[in-house]
């Protein structure tokens, strides 16, 4: 019996997310120019019941690019009253258990909930490419000249080459790492993070960023996946009215 410890290679850097408490810019660099950072956006339910949101009872695609619609961190600061991007990012770790205690604020994690009580939202799952945007997203890659794409698990182990139309007449893509054939593009969203990265070109990421209506931040050289607990970034983060294509 073959005893040895069977060890993975390297992940291709052009295929996966960058791990976290690492600089996101370095990991990728040599691969691509420029990071996104776009939040998963809240549900506003028009003609569904909260209900039907219930874990394990969730709505497909179809149904939430119909009823619903996206509801963006800037105008949820406006509705909570929450001070930034890094007070919402630390809230809705808070509320997934997904920060060390010292670093959580459940003051902000139960505003979170009044505020979506209160205004019938519901707020983004963590780790996975948000149902209400995905094809706004795949028809923008197409925009800029891409018909496929490679579709990977998390740590692109196990991927298949995907036609982009056939992706947004389905409803299959959730957390995945989606890369281009010529390895130019990435979108890959951290596991435990609500939101995803746009990794490629400054022009591509700008065509994609206004096509698709994404809302979010450039990275620093020193942005790492848990931005909003990092002081150095804390100090210097974009506010409530700071939105779009900002360096952070």
């Amino acid at each position: 019996m073959d005893k040895k410890t069977r060890v993975l290679p390297e992940p291709e850097r052009y295929a996966v997310c960058a791990p976290a408490d690492v600089s996101i810019k370095d990991y990728y660099r040599g691969f691509f120019e420029e990071v996104f950072v776009f939040f998963h956006p809240f549900l506003r339910p028009k003609s569904l019941d909260i209900s039907e949101f219930a874990p394990g009872a969730y709505p497909d695609k179809f149904k939430i690019v119909k009823h619903c619609e996206p509801v963006g961190w800037s105008e949820f600061l406006k509705l909570s009253s929450i001070g930034s991007f890094d007070e919402l990012d630390i809230g809705l770790r808070t509320r997934i258990f997904g920060l060390q205690k010292h670093l959580c604020n459940e003051e902000v994690a139960e505003l979170i909930e009044a505020t979506c009580r209160s205004n019938r939202l519901i707020a983004p799952t963590e780790g996975m490419l948000p149902p209400i945007i995905i094809d706004r997203i795949l028809k923008a890659i197409q925009s800029i000249g891409y018909d496929w794409l490679w579709v990977g698990d998390e740590f692109c182990t196990e991927r298949k080459l995907e036609y982009i139309e056939d992706l947004i007449r389905n409803d299959s893509l959730f957390r995945h790492n989606l890369f281009t054939p010529d390895k130019s593009l990435l979108i890959t969203t951290h596991w435990d993070s609500h939101f995803s990265f746009l990794c490629s070109t400054r022009e591509k990421i700008e065509k994609i960023v206004a096509t698709a209506d994404l809302e979010g931040f450039y990275c620093r050289e020193d942005t790492e996946i848990y931005w909003s607990v990092t002081t150095t970034n804390q100090k210097t983060r974009p506010g409530a009215k700071e939105k779009m294509g900002r360096d952070a």
